[in-house]
Parts: C-alpha cells; structure tokens; sequence
C-alpha cells in the first residue's frame, strides 16, 4: 500500500472528525550529490517514511534534476512521495509527487493549475494561524508549522509552539506538519499536540550512527 504522501490525501477544508497517526517526512541537505543517493537508500529502508522533500539551493533546473534523477527512483522504489521544495517548475518537469512553497513561492492555486489535480501541495505557514487558513482555502494539501525548536539547517525567523498544532487539529481536517529542529528526544510533545507528520533533516542525515539509525528511533517513537 502507498503512503498517505504517495497516494491522493487531499482532504476537505472543514472540521476534523479523526486524526491519523503521525508520519515521518524527510528533507533533504543543501548537498545531495556524493554518496548521499546510498543514505537515503539507507533511510527509508530503516522503516515507513511518508515523503522525501528534494530541497538544493543555488544551481540551475538541469543541474537539479541531474541531482534528483537518482534520488526519486529511490523514492519509486520505496513508495515514498518526492515533493520538491519551492520550484514549481522543477516539479513539472520531473513529474514529482508534489511541491512544497514558501511564502514567496507562488500561490498553491497556481501550482494546482501547472501541475494537476493529484499533486500534493505543501504551503510553509510559521506559527500563523492565518497563513494556514489562507494556505487551506488555496487548496493546499497540507499546511507546515515551524520553527519548533532551534536548528541549523535553516535562518530561523518565526517560532513556533506546539499549541499551534492542538488548535489546527481541532478544528481543521487539513493534515499539519511539524518542521524545524526536531529529533527523536524532543518529537513526543509535537507527535501529543496532534501534529500528522515530523519533518526531519539534520536528526537523520547527521546522525553519529548513520540515517538507518536515526529512521528507527523516529518510528519507534511513532509508533509507541
């Protein structure tokens, strides 16, 4: 079976009546070319992982999509959705799963109209109740909260508290997902606030024991 990323998971924009379990969303470092193809093999091996978000900065589409070539086969294979991040373009052209938009990426209607009915539609949100009702009546998929916690993959400019996800899942049936510094020691109290998927860089990536590892703790935690 699909994951909830690979498959059609839209939802309707109105009170929710259930909430699903909580679901691991991998984001890629700034550097995937080397041996970063064989990590991620590694990682969603490890155990159930929803989406895999192809994120580079800083070179050009051909140059990307070389980069991801590889990187979305794996994904193929594992059944995992390969959204890319901020590109609309890119995402058309390699046909990925979805896209993922910052605020000053474009409007999710836009990106619904270039790239179809089935694309899943991620809309960055910070800690703004009303961004994320903006991003839900655009028609996105799901909307992100963040920054939770400290971290160094990104500049942090907004802070984010867990309560931000409560307040989501009781009213919205629109899935929510947590970003930013997240690991398997403080993940539980955004997993408890009703947050539908984790999305997870460094923790994994940079892991002392490897991302197979990191990917078992994680869904240790989900899955207790």
């Amino acid at each position: 079976m699909r994951s909830a990323f690979a498959g059609d998971w839209r939802r309707r924009y109105e009170p929710a009546m259930t909430t699903p379990n909580c679901q691991l969303y991998l984001i890629s470092p700034l550097d995937v070319g080397g041996d970063f193809p064989s990590k991620l093999e590694a990682a969603l091996s490890a155990g159930p992982v929803a989406a895999f978000q192809f994120r580079v900065k800083g070179i050009d589409q051909h140059e990307a999509a070389r980069l991801a070539e590889p990187l979305q086969a794996i994904c193929a294979a594992h059944e995992v959705a390969f959204i890319v991040n901020d590109d609309v373009a890119l995402a058309k052209r390699l046909g990925a799963d979805g896209v993922h938009l910052g605020q000053g990426d474009g409007d999710p209607r836009e990106a619904r109209r270039l790239l179809g009915p089935n694309a899943q539609i991620g809309v960055t949100c910070h800690a703004s109740r009303h961004l994320a009702m903006e991003a839900g009546d655009a028609g996105a998929d799901y909307v992100a909260f963040g920054a939770f916690f400290p971290t160094t993959t990104k500049a942090v400019e907004h802070h984010a508290e867990p309560e931000i996800l409560a307040w989501w899942q009781g009213l919205f049936e629109l899935p929510c997902v947590a970003i930013g510094g997240i690991t398997p020691g403080n993940a539980a109290i955004l997993i408890e606030a009703g947050a539908d998927f984790l999305a997870v860089s460094g923790a994994v990536w940079n892991d002392p024991d490897g991302p197979a590892a990191a990917v078992e703790r994680f869904q240790k935690l989900l899955a207790g």
